[in-house]
């Protein structure tokens, strides 16, 4: 009997931030929740506590097991990129208080993952996790981001495990 895991999906960012949650038991990811944290009002340090508290009370109510957060890409606007890490830092931190183990993924890895190539857009993502969940409808775009950064990480779960497998039996564990 496998055991179910819960992920947290976060998509970071400093006016909008995705967050979705899935539970997965072996090769079966099933849809919990997904949303998305508004912080476009007020001052950046006022925005990141908004992220920090409202990722705080997520993990509080669906108490993940794991959270799969998209890594920072290099923004052609330095301030851009130094916004996001904050936000994801916010984020991240927001996990420490339930002892939620954080894992990272880089944007094109998790574009990867659910569409089949690097370079999916954000309405091949939506429809792509729609497909995916059989979801009634399109989730926001930081929401389906947020709930393909939790199926990556779900399928890298699957594979880590299939290659322990295969090592064991190969006699190499």
């Amino acid at each position: 009997m496998t055991k179910r895991l819960r992920i947290l999906g976060i998509d970071p960012g400093s006016r909008l931030t995705g967050f979705g949650v899935l539970d997965c038991e072996g090769d079966k990811a099933s849809y919990v929740a997904s949303g998305s944290i508004n912080s476009i009002d007020g001052e950046f340090p006022d925005r990141l506590r908004m992220i920090f508290l409202s990722v705080g009370e997520i993990v509080s109510e669906y108490r993940p097991d794991v959270a799969a957060v998209e890594s920072v890409f290099m923004h052609k606007n330095a301030s851009s990129a130094l916004k996001l890490g904050h936000a994801r830092s916010a984020a991240i931190c927001a996990t420490f208080a339930q002892e939620v183990q954080v894992f990272e993924y880089a944007p094109r890895e998790i574009k990867q993952a659910v569409v089949g190539t690097g370079a999916a857009t954000k309405e091949q993502i939506q429809h792509m996790i729609r497909q995916m969940l059989m979801l009634d409808g399109d989730p926001s775009q930081d929401a389906a981001d947020a709930l393909a950064a939790a199926l990556c990480h779900a399928n890298q779960r699957l594979l880590q495990r299939a290659l322990g497998n295969a090592a064991a039996v190969a006699g190499l564990k």
